[in-house]
């Protein structure tokens, strides 16, 4: 029997809805108290067209929380232990958000537009409400709101292609991580060179809803000779090339550290950050691993075993048709699991060895061919 989700105004449609229904749609998922979708043909035919030619996500669940004033950019720096003192205009940073023992509280992708206004481009939690305290008891002048902003992707290795038809010659130019402010019908968006997957591509930051409607038609009308069609975040694509998941391979109880984002952490910086001085001597207790097994099996349970003994628990978990393999990401026990080259699941035959691997995976090094 088929389950269905009950929508209303707590949980939000986008202006894109109607067009990815009329694609086709399978799954959602809610991500930010939104519509996310995650199949439209088949979870391996998504992967398959992603790497090959270009898709057109609706990622507007990637809600922007945007602090505006004079002490904007302090407040920014207050919520990560990334050194942001050098940030300039048109420039975007992955940071960690992290609370005054060091866990994570998101994982978003920060927007300098200039020194007093900010957007934070989140990860499934409600970072508005943590902003809004922290500036309200830290004595702030700041204004906090979650603006009319309904992020597009564009993605795949046709992605810059495409971008360019639409935005013109300009999108070239864009370098990783930084972003234009380029006209679409008179309406300047912003328009990064970002993503979540590894082929290359762009966000739309749309601004107005019924040009967003007008600009995913166009995309479909110049880009048909690309093959564009509908996509959204893979979950193949994304764990071959490393990606990370918000509320999966980590969350509250976790630092950076413990999930391999070390270099997102200012360790040495002279920064007013909530976090660092707890992460300058918070003790590591997990660790976020790779998992390969080399055959098709049914799990039993999430759980990674050393000598029947649980040590840790699976996060993330797909086959991959390219390598033929198992790939999880497991956190696990940092004591147990620092030595080990082999591990065990729980297959509906019994245990099977599983080997443990650095993140991302390095699947030259672990044999793997594509």
């Amino acid at each position: 029997m088929a389950t269905h989700i009950t929508t209303s105004k707590r949980l939000r449609s986008t202006p894109f809805t109607s067009r990815v229904e009329a694609c086709g749609v399978k799954d959602y998922t809610v991500y930010n108290h939104m519509l996310l979708p995650t199949v439209f043909r088949s979870l391996e035919e998504d992967y398959q067209h992603l790497c090959e030619h270009v898709q057109v996500w609706d990622v507007s669940c990637e809600r922007q929380v945007e602090i505006a004033g004079p002490d904007a950019q302090k407040l920014v720096q207050k919520m990560t232990p990334r050194d942001l003192s050098k940030a300039k205009t048109g420039m975007c940073f992955y940071v960690p958000l992290c609370d005054e023992t060091g866990g994570m509280i998101n994982d978003p992708i920060a927007i300098k537009h200039n020194d007093d206004l900010w957007w934070l481009s989140i990860a499934d939690t409600d970072v508005i409400l943590w902003a809004k305290g922290l500036a309200a008891g830290l004595g702030l002048n700041v204004q906090i709101s979650e603006p009319d902003v309904w992020p597009l992707g564009i993605q795949g290795p046709k992605a810059e292609e495409l971008t360019a038809r639409i935005f013109g010659s300009d999108v070239h130019d864009i370098r990783f991580f930084r972003y234009k402010m380029l006209s679409f019908k008179g309406t300047d968006m912003l328009v990064a060179r970002s993503g979540w997957s590894k082929q290359g591509g762009f966000e739309i930051y749309v601004n107005d809803a019924a040009l967003g409607r007008d600009l995913w038609d166009e995309l479909f009308r110049v880009g048909e000779d690309l093959n564009v069609g509908p996509g959204c975040p893979n979950q193949i694509e994304r764990m071959e090339s490393g990606l990370l998941s918000f509320g999966s391979d980590m969350g509250f109880e976790t630092t950076p550290f413990e999930v391999g984002l070390d270099q997102y952490v200012s360790l040495d910086a002279d920064i007013d950050s909530l976090s660092i001085n707890a992460l300058r001597t918070r003790y590591s207790k997990k660790k976020l691993v790779g998992i390969v097994v080399n055959q098709p099996i049914d799990f039993l349970d999430n759980f990674i075993y050393q000598d029947e003994s649980v040590i840790g628990e699976i996060t993330s978990l797909v086959w991959s048709p390219r390598y033929q393999s198992q790939l999880a990401f497991a956190l696990c026990d940092l004591s147990a699991i620092s030595s080990q080259t082999h591990v065990h699941v729980l297959s509906s035959e019994g245990l099977k060895q599983a080997r443990v691997a650095k993140l991302p995976f390095d699947f030259e090094a672990l044999g793997l061919k594509g």
